[in-house]
């Protein structure tokens, strides 16, 4: 064990362990960090120290010693809408960061790692692909639904309505009181539930014990087995890197293709995957998603809420109908192939307990997982598009999008701040037909923040909903719908084309041939050739922004961000 190797070089560990505490005989033990976000942060973290805690229980009960570590991450929601929301993106790697050094300043044999939420179950995984050790996730699951399955991402929508004069304070006043009735992460498929299902994907969770209730008891006792098994994992030596390969990570794709899982996953999981060695690009999803089926009908894309996906098997279930697409000889935290697990699983009345819960909804499996022979979608819910704005690639959740903007030439409307364009949208500016344009919102520009309300005010408006677009170097929500084009890259602070775009230039959007492009100025087609000429007549004189932030984590991040298109990782 890599603990007792350093205690030999270490003189000052016994004595200090000891004034922690630890007896003789726990110092000889397996020793075992277990790493949290829980803080007083948010819905998604408040909870945490009861699983931290199990997890403790855990590996006493296998004869190891934990130690307790704790990291604690910031909410996108809480950030939203104000300059906080820049943090975002960067705090990710801070945490990453720091969980490496709480690692590896004082080695461990193993590691327990308990998070629930965007930015921080990335951040874990990361850290876990760095350090290298024996190591579990578990994941805080998600918050209840509220009255009428009231749910977070409504709110965006309902804001909008409310400054619109749609409903009144007092109703919004009433959706707010009511949105998060419990702790847990948000419950609709956005990023957090999205990251949780990947971790499980890339078999670093117990199997079926992402996107659980986070109040439920079956949870708690995930937390003790997670204890007891990464014991297991560290006498044995097996490593992070021995369990995921590429293989895991295409395994990953295939199911956030089958879950409509956020678009935020494409900054995380090439981000995740350059960790653990393996070079991933956003063209990965776009190849995957091509061919495998959009299967699970839960909010923001479908109609229920996320507590529901548990009910009806989780991701056990998703994967018994991907069977023909996956690779089943992956390893697992369990010690065993993806295969075998998924066997285990049928024959320990895993399935018949998620069962009693479906019974008390009134509805049937398949009304939440549909089969592999009758899907939402046949072609998954990413797709990466190309052109002369977008040379580096762009994303969109075209699941998310009206059919009737998945092939559209649109008049450009650009703003170089989210502040101008949400202005524009909701005093009606904006008119049917017009391409919004966000820029200036990368990870260079400003950190990448999210567009969440912009994107709210654009679809929750019948005139504008599905007949605009929205196009930004920045990013969106794992809530967001409606019609969005984001990470657009080279990014506007870096002389990206979308920093050329002009008012009224013509903007075509072909989704299924994966083409953004300039077609046209002044309203008027025109060969793609000049339209080549002009941008980079354009290009000669565009001057480059002085960087936003000038001191502190934002300029640390701004300057040595890479592309979003290969996961806006820190270099």
């Amino acid at each position: 064990m890599i603990s007792q190797e350093i205690r030999k070089i270490a003189p000052e560990m016994d004595p200090l362990r000891r004034g922690m505490g630890y007896t003789s005989e726990d110092l000889s033990k397996v020793q075992i960090i277990i790493e949290s976000t829980f803080g007083d942060s948010h819905p998604g973290s408040v909870h945490l120290l009861k699983f931290v805690n199990n997890a403790v229980k855990g590996v006493g009960e296998k004869g190891g010693k934990a130690s307790r570590f704790f990291a604690t991450d910031i909410c996108d929601g809480m950030a939203q809408g104000h300059d906080g929301i820049n943090y975002s993106l960067a705090s990710r790697d801070a945490l990453s960061n720091l969980i490496e050094i709480h690692a590896n300043a004082t080695p461990f044999d193993g590691g327990v790692f308990i998070t629930s939420c965007d930015k921080g179950v990335p951040a874990h995984l990361m850290a876990i692909g760095r350090i290298n050790i024996p190591s579990i996730v578990v994941t805080g699951g998600v918050m209840k639904a509220g009255p009428n399955l009231l749910t977070l991402e409504q709110i965006g929508t309902y804001s909008a309505m409310e400054r619109r004069g749609e409903i009144t304070e007092e109703e919004l006043t009433y959706y707010k009181n009511n949105a998060c009735p419990s702790a847990g992460s948000c419950s609709f498929m956005g990023t957090a539930a999205t990251m949780q299902i990947m971790a499980e994907a890339l078999g670093l969770m117990l199997p079926g014990s992402s996107v659980m209730p986070a109040n439920c008891e079956d949870l708690e006792k995930v937390a003790i087995e997670a204890g007891k098994q990464v014991v297991e994992l560290a006498k044995k030596n097996l490593r992070a890197r021995d369990i995921v390969t590429a293989k895991s990570f295409e395994n990953a794709i295939i199911i956030h293709a089958a879950i409509s899982g956020s678009s935020n996953s494409l900054l995380h999981i090439p981000a995740i995957a350059h960790e653990f060695g393996i070079e991933l690009d956003a063209e990965a999803f776009d190849k995957i998603h091509r061919y495998a089926p959009y299967l699970l009908n839960i909010r923001p894309t479908g109609k229920w809420p996320a507590e529901y996906f548990y009910y009806a098997g989780g991701v056990p279930a998703i994967m018994e109908e991907l069977k023909e697409l996956l690779h089943l000889d992956v390893m697992t935290v369990t010690g065993k192939t993806l295969g075998e697990n998924l066997e285990d699983l049928k024959k320990n009345g895993y399935y018949e307990k998620c069962y009693e819960y479906l019974k008390e909804t009134g509805l049937k499996k398949e009304d939440i997982i549909r089969p592999y022979t009758n899907p939402i979608g046949k072609n998954g819910a990413i797709a990466i598009l190309r052109g002369n704005i977008a040379p580096d690639g762009a994303v969109v959740k075209h699941s998310a999008v009206p059919k009737e903007m998945h092939k559209a030439i649109l008049k450009a409307r650009p703003f170089d701040s989210e502040e101008e364009a949400i202005e524009a949208v909701l005093t009606k500016k904006i008119k049917p037909g017009d391409a919004v344009f966000i820029r200036y919102e990368g990870p260079k520009g400003s950190g990448m923040p999210e567009m969440f309300y912009t994107t709210e005010a654009i679809s929750s408006d019948e005139e504008l909903a599905a007949s605009i677009a929205l196009i930004t170097d920045g990013r969106f929500s794992g809530a967001s719908r409606g019609p969005a084009i984001g990470h657009v890259s080279p990014e506007a602070a870096e002389g990206g084309p979308i920093a050329l775009v002009e008012e009224n230039d013509l903007i075509e959007i072909d989704i299924e041939n994966r083409i953004l492009q300039m077609v046209g100025v002044n309203g008027e087609r025109m060969p793609l050739e000049e339209i080549e000429k002009i941008l980079n007549k354009r290009k000669e004189s565009w001057k480059a922004r002085k960087n936003k932030y000038e001191s502190g984590i934002l300029k640390l991040y701004s300057d040595r961000a890479v592309s979003p298109m290969k996961g806006g990782y820190m270099e």
